[in-house]
């Protein structure tokens, strides 16, 4: 098997020499990329953050002391760090210092809080925590102080914890890094409970942002905006942050994606590429009635996370002056995309086909035998940038995977004859809400957890904005019936993030069972839709 970190499944050694051979895996690290990068680019820039402009030398500089302070404070090899950073370059330069000491970042997002940020730390064993000071208005380094990391490492005020600022050291050579090592921790939607972890070696996730940008055509000329979460694996390697940097392009961090903060960057900075979920797409075009920016820079827009409505995709170019694009994909490692060159009806009415030569697709019924061509099944799916285990997850792992290493997505597919693919649903209980996949068994347990909830199902219900809303159906334990705010409150109180709280509380008296004695979800859901 491939070389990972302890807790971490590798490919088969017959299937990673194929990957090799064909040119997937070329057996360079991140943080030797960006030495390559530097080399080609130089004085060229690499990344803009407001009125600060980094160059590809100046960012390799900084990467270099980052690394070293790293490693003079104790943070080596296959050692884990939550890193729960904003679009900054402080996240940049932490990025490639990771991946040049061998150490690992595990991709906490903003919005995650206690109940996810303890979870991720005790999972992936973390030594660190990296946070903004206050971002959003919340004080990350009071949740720092529940964690018991060995090291707190922020980007602001410090308070009583190291200052990101002064972890530097002398440039100084560094010991190599196996490729075939973890480069990044990924987060998964999750389908039961809690998050699960994904392990991305340098040489899966090298090849992943690389052969993304040629997929959307990428050159140093471009100017790819980051205007999602770029923890997101589709901002930062879809090919994101990630493919930019590798053609030699400008990276242009926005601090938020809405259009008021956004469409002022791609006037000024003359961005050609960014990445949306459907929500915010929708937004922009909207947006566009009244906005006086100038979005003429604009060439493409890439819509994925959440499937898009065909009125959608039909509306981007007019409205945006740009080709769209959708992505179908999942931190898990297949995407899928549409390509530059499709006809108009493959573009608005698909997500995409597979992005490699080598990813295999199945599309299979509920006993694992293939459909046919065009019927709906579960996609599964194995190629050279898609994992074969989640992190320290042997239990489920062994249902998450066909005993020949195909990932079992849990989407609801149907192709047809080009490859491409139309998603119908899903089969894993995971609400999609504006691209933010909420789990519903660990909200489940949360809700339980009130004393005034005796049982609890949640639900998404459509909406025309988000795609779905988060419903908790409840049973009340005794007379008192909790209102929404209430349980909001008692979810905050638990740490968990605020886009996994529901949108709607319906009370019932009781919930509907499958024959098996099970919560049927697909009744609560057709009552209330109807209702």
């Amino acid at each position: 098997m491939t070389v990972l970190i302890e807790g971490a499944v590798g490919w088969p050694d017959e299937v990673a020499a194929t990957y090799r051979e064909r040119g997937y895996w070329r057996g360079d690290t991140l943080g030797d990329l960006l030495r390559t990068w530097a080399e080609r680019s130089g004085d060229d820039i690499a990344v803009v953050d407001g009125d600060e402009r980094i160059s590809y030398r100046d960012l390799d500089h900084r990467v270099d002391v980052r690394a070293a302070g790293l490693l003079d404070l104790g943070v080596t090899r296959d050692d884990r760090v939550v890193v729960q950073l904003p679009n900054t370059p402080e996240f940049v330069v932490l990025l490639f210092a990771m991946a040049r000491i061998g150490a690992v970042p595990v991709m906490a997002l903003p919005a995650h809080r206690r109940s996810e940020i303890t979870h991720l730390v005790e999972l992936s064993g973390a030594v660190g925590y990296v946070i903004p000071a206050v971002y959003q208005g919340f004080d990350h380094r009071t949740l720092a102080a529940e964690l018991g990391v060995e090291h707190v490492l922020v980007a602001g005020d410090p308070g009583p914890y190291t200052d990101l600022s002064t972890v530097v050291g002398e440039r100084r050579e560094l010991p190599p890094v196996d490729p075939e090592s973890v480069a990044v921790l990924l987060i998964s939607g999750g389908t039961t409970g809690r998050p699960k972890l994904i392990p991305r070696t340098h040489d899966d996730y090298a090849y992943n942002a690389r052969a993304s940008a040629e997929v959307c055509g990428f050159t140093a000329a471009d100017r790819y905006l980051v205007a999602l979460p770029i923890a997101h694996n589709f901002p930062l390697a879809c090919p994101g942050l990630l493919g930019i940097l590798g053609v030699g392009g400008t990276a242009v961090l926005a601090p938020a994606p809405s259009p008021d903060v956004a469409f002022s960057l791609i006037q000024q900075e003359k961005v050609t590429v960014t990445a949306l979920v459907p929500p915010m797409a929708r937004m922009w075009v909207e947006a566009t009635e009244w906005a006086e920016e100038d979005l003429s820079s604009l060439r493409l827009l890439q819509v994925g996370g959440a499937k898009m409505d065909p009125d959608l995709a039909r509306a981007v170019p007019p409205a945006l002056g740009c080709a769209v694009q959708q992505v179908f994909g999942m931190a898990e490692g297949l995407l899928n995309y549409t390509r530059l060159g499709d006809a108009p009806d493959l573009v608005e009415n698909t997500q995409g086909r597979p992005l490699s030569p080598d990813d295999e697709i199945r599309v299979v019924d509920p006993e694992g035998r293939d459909v046919a061509l065009g019927a709906v099944g579960e996609l599964l799916t194995r190629g050279p940038y898609t994992l074969r285990g989640y992190y320290r997850a042997e239990q489920y792992n062994a249902t998450a995977f066909t005993p020949d290493g195909f990932y079992r997505s849990g989407d609801l597919v149907r192709q047809l004859p080009s490859g491409h693919l139309i998603v119908e649903g899903r089969i894993k209980d995971v609400i999609n809400r504006g691209g933010e996949k909420v789990p519903a068994g660990e909200l489940e347990d949360l809700l339980l957890a009130h004393p005034a909830v005796a049982q609890a199902a949640a639900i998404g219900l459509p909406d025309d904005t988000l795609g779905e809303l988060v419903c908790a159906v409840v049973v009340v334990a005794g007379d008192r019936r909790p209102k929404l705010k209430e349980l909001r409150a008692h979810l905050a109180d638990l740490g968990l993030a605020r886009f996994k709280q529901p949108d709607k509380l319906v009370v019932v008296d009781e919930l509907p069972l499958t024959a098996v004695g099970k919560i049927s979800k697909r009744d609560l859901v057709a009552r209330l839709t109807d209702r």
